[in-house]
């Protein structure tokens, strides 16, 4: 079975503004936040606003993520993570069907 490279995938995406707030929300309550302090091992987190849809490996796109946000994954200063599914369903963002967001240690 051999492996097709994507060369080309646009992950541009656009969130509803009641969406993207009621996401916010969830991604700053204090109890996510301790629990992404708890994986990452940091005492304290801020979310940084930044979301990006995962992207299929490419050569341009080695990391799984567009380009740009490659220096955050890089960094020892923050953190990736997957956006949980039921936040996904409860601020009703069904596309793009998965999220990831950066979060940047305090301490």
């Amino acid at each position: 079975m051999a492996f097709k490279i994507i060369q080309d995938f646009d992950s541009s995406f656009t969130l509803e503004p009641q969406a993207q707030a009621t996401l916010f929300n969830l991604l700053r309550k204090e109890s996510f936040l301790q629990q992404v302090c708890q994986q990452s091992k940091s005492r304290e987190v801020e979310f940084t606003e930044l979301l990006f849809q995962p992207v299929p490996y490419s050569f341009s796109t080695p990391k799984g993520m567009p380009a740009e946000f490659e220096k955050y994954n890089e960094s020892d200063d923050y953190v990736i993570i997957n956006v949980p599914p039921n936040f996904m369903f409860t601020a009703k963002i069904f596309q793009p069907s998965r999220l990831c967001a950066v979060y940047k240690k305090l301490a």
